[in-house]
């Protein structure tokens, strides 16, 4: 095992590398002048002789002259900065913000929080709500609660989450005005503790509320597909033949193998708690991570978008290897260490 999550991690090295060097090289082909950028505010102060001679120096400082690839390994870490120190990704720093102007990892702190808060209790709701009920209406195959909830399933997936969204702000804040629509904690609010906790929980609670809604579709399809598959196999049948108990033939066998096609999708929907939920953030104007994302190409900020595409990419090369780990977990069949 250890020999090859070993290898599985040099892999993610040499993968993570060539993406950073294919996104660096992409984000830089797009027509900007980042020292132009920070120098406009004060152009109407300073007479074009003078304009000039600082833009030509900000861009020599900034490296901006220099080939693409110097500038790359300045930015990865690999090559020292104008300074002699090496300060590139490797060593923490993941650049500077020209839309917020600071560094871009103060930028993501709390959009991150808020982000995993959100998404660590939809998933939590919607796999408590999903694997019950897949499992449910797959050993009710073609009975009245399954075709119920094949109808539900099919039109909740089919619609596009900002109509839910419209929908359930209609039904939860104009009709019955029970939560609020936008924000994260109460305007001017300097609450601690517990009572902070509470507080960001109901003004996330109805889009936490479409999150759950808009997943189960989907999910409980997937989990009902999976354990239909495993009900159908020949120990399933036998274990049945033998007098095995209903709930241990159900959850015993056929529930541990129907995981091994399942697990893929819950680890990969865990680890998209990271990368944010563009539409939702937008619709209820939650600063989260996909939000910021959305704000950064929008405003050209180029050093947080990259950054942030970075950490989605070490984020799904991780996630690749914690799916192939789980595989082993689940089916003692499968073997991951060769």
């Amino acid at each position: 095992m250890g020999k090859y999550v070993l290898k599985r991690l040099v892999y993610i090295i040499i993968v993570f590398l060539v993406l950073s060097l294919l996104m660096y090289m992409l984000y830089n082909l797009i027509p900007t002048d980042p020292a132009r950028a920070e120098l406009e505010p004060m152009r109407p102060s300073l007479k074009p002789d003078e304009y000039q001679e600082l833009y030509l120096k900000l861009r020599a400082d900034l490296g901006l002259d220099d080939p693409m690839l110097v500038r790359y390994a300045r930015w990865i870490g690999f090559a020292p900065e104008k300074d002699g120190k090496l300060n590139g990704l490797f060593q923490g720093n993941f650049g500077y913000s020209n839309l917020y102007k600071k560094d871009v990892r103060l930028v993501i702190a709390d959009p991150m929080a808020i982000t995993v808060f959100m998404n660590i209790f939809a998933t939590i709701l919607a796999l408590g709500i999903t694997i019950p009920l897949g499992i449910k209406t797959a050993v009710k195959k073609h009975s009245l609660l399954d075709k119920s909830v094949q109808v539900f399933s099919i039109v909740g997936y089919s619609i596009p989450i900002f109509i839910v969204s419209l929908v359930f702000i209609y039904l939860f804040a104009v009709l019955l005005p029970i939560f609020p629509v936008m924000g994260t904690k109460t305007p001017g609010s300097t609450f601690t503790g517990l009572r902070a906790f509470t507080d960001r929980l109901y003004y996330l609670a109805l889009p936490l509320i479409v999150m759950t809604f808009a997943s189960l579709g989907g999910m409980t399809r997937y989990v009902r597909a999976a354990m239909i598959d495993a009900l159908s196999m020949d120990y399933v049948r036998t274990a049945r033949a033998k007098g095995v108990r209903e709930k241990a033939v159900i959850y015993s066998h056929a529930w541990r193998n129907a995981l091994l096609p399942v697990v893929t999708v819950v680890i990969g929907w865990f680890l998209s708690i990271f990368s944010g939920s563009v539409v939702i953030e937008n619709t209820f104007s939650i600063n989260g991570m996909g939000k910021l994302y959305i704000d950064g190409l929008n405003n050209n900020d180029y050093e947080l978008v990259l950054a942030m595409q970075m950490f989605y990419t070490i984020i799904s090369l991780v996630g690749i290897l914690l799916t192939d780990l789980s595989y082993g977990l689940v089916d003692p069949r499968v073997r991951v260490n060769k």
